[in-house]
């Protein structure tokens, strides 16, 4: 399984750097302005819509119904299905796409009313919402065929897609000087990036064999189940996407450069979510419905605990250097150009918020599996609301005090809430069961934290002195001299008790081979 991780988890690190490098070019020219915040608008839209009817709710659908056709009725039938799904989400998306464009006003004025104050701000937004929505019709079918191949154990192309959307982006920023502004070319990227993602996975899911095409649309009883399962799907992933949208509604009433705040800290703490949080969860779906699907429970219990533990000693540093050195890590990656020392300390503010609740975020994917290996889209949408409902009290009373940090730590409280839930659903239900390779890797990844925390906690004020030395970089070489011991501190404290314990840390199929059994505790 981690080989895979490690395959999603590399190109999704590739897409995160690249990303990196978008969102500096996008902070040199646009910075924390009324441009940026418009275009994070236009840009969130389709994203948010995608969320709710494409990666979230059809993955988690598509791909366990997808794997039990295969698994028990064959190929044949597993390919009609995925042509039959994928017809009618092309349909559905078309007549989205028709609606939405000449409707593009009244909807930015329902997902951000306080721009209503500003009528320059407003035409700007739907002005670039109206570019950036199409994205979102290529960008399902692009989840459509990443499930299909992510369901054939083929996960390296679907991860690698986001990198052109970062490329796009970029490169229409580089000429910039061709549209009416800069603001103009990125949404233009977003869009053109849509396109080449879909050709690439049609073209990739092609030579697998599994490329998804038009049939005649037909709702035969695989299909029925597919919607049914998909239904609640929706609305489980429609509860994280309100929450944004609470984010989207609630910022247009704070000051201008709040959505670029939480724009830039999000970059930043979406490369763990990326990286290492969605690169288990995508891995761990597949691989438990088929266990299951095959009678093997004790085994997909044990694979969602691997994958559960090493999302926890991946990831602790992550959290570790967003509380202890928020600050130095947004100024050393966007402090130029147009980004100046204001927009830095309120996007500091967010990332530190932001990661209060990252270690559940990380977590959720993985312990939803268990629902959706055995078809329960319901009982994730019960946890999803639950949070909802809190998160969104959260929202309006932190955001009145807190400004956009509120709304942040409002996110980070509600994660915590959604995974409660689900974890002790799925406990109850003996559909998760710890053993003790998580409770070793448990014990690996706090200690490791806690070394990392002390290395900052103790090095922060020599090098704070140090790096003064370099008033033009002092950011970023503060940052490099905190993180990079740090992590190796990390790394020793990890490696040294791995050994002591006793715990396997290398990801190849021999080294499990040579694991004694799960022991349930």
């Amino acid at each position: 399984m981690f080989k895979k991780i490690l395959s999603v988890g590399g190109f999704t690190l590739l897409s995160r750097l690249t990303g990196f490098v978008r969102d500096i070019a996008l902070a040199a020219i646009l910075g924390a302005s009324q441009m940026m915040d418009a275009f994070v608008i236009a840009q969130r839209l389709p994203n948010q819509f995608r969320a709710i009817f494409g990666e979230g709710a059809f993955s988690s659908a598509f791909i366990p119904s997808y794997a039990r056709l295969r698994e028990q009725a064959g190929v044949a039938a597993a390919q009609l299905f995925a042509d039959r799904v994928f017809t009618l989400i092309l349909i559905a998306q078309l007549a989205i796409l028709a609606l939405a464009l000449p409707l593009m006003p009244w909807i930015v004025a329902a997902i951000a009313p306080g721009q209503r104050a500003n009528p320059d701000a407003m035409a700007l937004t739907v002005a670039l919402s109206r570019i950036a929505f199409p994205y979102l019709l290529f960008i399902t079918l692009v989840t459509l065929q990443a499930g299909l191949l992510n369901a054939v154990d083929k996960f390296a192309a679907a991860a690698f897609a986001p990198v052109l959307l970062n490329i796009s982006i970029v490169a229409a920023l580089a000429v910039a000087f061709l549209f009416p502004s800069a603001a103009h070319a990125a949404a233009w990227g977003v869009t053109i990036a849509g396109v080449a993602e879909w050709a690439m996975l049609t073209l990739v899911a092609r030579r697998a064999g599994v490329m998804a095409t038009l049939t005649r649309p037909r709702a035969d009883r695989d299909v029925r189940n597919f919607l049914k399962a998909l239904g609640p799907a929706v609305l489980g992933s429609a509860g994280v996407q309100i929450a944004v949208l609470a984010d989207t509604i609630l910022a247009s009433f704070l000051p201008s450069g709040s959505y670029s705040a939480i724009y830039y800290a999000d970059r930043i703490y979406q490369l763990p979510v990326g990286v290492i949080g969605i690169a288990a969860g995508t891995v761990v779906l597949p691989t438990m419905s088929r266990l299951i699907a095959a009678g093997r429970e004790r085994d997909a219990h044990h694979e969602q605990n691997r994958a559960i533990g090493m999302t926890l000693i991946l990831s602790l540093p992550f959290v570790a250097a967003f509380l202890t050195m928020p600050d130095l890590l947004v100024k050393a990656l966007f402090g130029r150009g147009a980004f100046d020392a204001a927009a830095g300390d309120s996007a500091a503010e967010v990332l530190l918020a932001y990661a209060l609740g990252l270690i559940p975020v990380l977590l959720i994917r993985s312990v939803v599996a268990s629902f959706f290996a055995r078809g329960d889209t319901a009982t994730p949408v019960i946890a999803s609301l639950s949070a909802l409902a809190a998160n969104i009290v959260l929202k309006i009373v932190f955001s009145g005090q807190l400004g956009a940090a509120g709304l942040a730590l409002a996110t980070s409280a509600g994660a915590w809430i959604n995974l409660g839930i689900l974890y002790a659903l799925a406990a109850r239900r003996h559909w998760t069961t710890p053993d003790d390779t998580l409770m070793k890797a448990l014990i690996i990844a706090f200690a490791g934290a806690i070394a990392f925390e002390l290395w900052v906690l103790l090095a922060r004020p020599a090098v704070d002195a140090l790096a003064a030395l370099l008033p033009r970089e002092r950011a970023l070489a503060a940052a490099i001299m905190l993180g990079a011991p740090a992590m190796a501190f990390y790394g020793a404290a990890v490696w040294l008790l791995a050994r002591r314990l006793s715990f396997d840390l290398r990801l190849p199929a021999r080294a499990r081979r040579r694991e004694a059994p799960a022991q349930d505790l």
